[in-house]
């Protein structure tokens, strides 16, 4: 009884940490060989862990592609809180720079983006991903609110969207590197339509 009660343990201990692995290895191989030749099978062999376990906890490639991209610490990076919509946007823009500035990270964004225009169940999760990105952003925008900063009923998606989206376009599509002071630059501009925002 004592042996099964400490097996069970080990088990609950190390099951995070075996996913973490699975996630790890599911994003590479996402990366290396594209959504069309992502393979369960191929998970367990790069993670060590046995497909059976993989099948138990995801049966199909999208739900562990899903989680994957929603848990991984790959794609994760902290939410700013400086006091100020301003400061927050600037460290959000920075963040995403920072992000996508990783090798790793920035190959799985650019083969999870090429997987989205071929593939339909590679597009949901991508919007999957991107709202729940957004999610977590919210407080950003729930205290710049209560602070005045911001209309209650502008779409905080506009500013997500004109963040990323920028540091995106010149960073995967352009080709471009970001010059010193870009992230203070752009929010600079998207301040100033902010604040017709709120005059209106």
């Amino acid at each position: 009884m004592g042996g099964g009660a400490a097996q069970a343990r080990t088990g609950e201990r190390s099951g995070p940490r075996r996913k973490e692995e699975i996630f790890a290895a599911s994003l590479e191989l996402l990366a290396g060989q594209g959504y069309d030749a992502f393979t369960i099978e191929g998970v367990a062999l790069r993670s060590g862990v046995n497909k059976t376990t993989i099948y138990r906890w995801w049966p199909s490639k999208s739900e562990l592609l899903r989680d994957a991209l929603l848990h991984s610490g790959t794609l994760a990076f902290d939410l700013p809180d400086t006091g100020s919509l301003t400061g927050d946007l600037t460290e959000l823009a920075v963040g995403v720079e920072g992000l996508l500035g990783e090798p790793e990270a920035r190959a799985v964004v650019e083969a999870a983006l090429v997987g989205a225009v071929r593939h339909p169940a590679m597009r949901e999760l991508v919007t999957q991903f991107l709202e729940d990105r957004l999610g977590r952003h919210q407080p950003l925008f729930t205290r710049a609110v209560e602070r005045g900063e911001l209309p209650a009923d502008l779409d905080p998606a506009l500013l997500v969207d004109a963040v990323a989206g920028a540091l995106w376009i010149r960073l995967l599509v352009r080709r471009r590197p970001v010059p010193d002071g870009f992230a203070a630059q752009l929010v600079a501009l998207l301040a100033d339509g902010i604040a017709a925002a709120r005059e209106r």
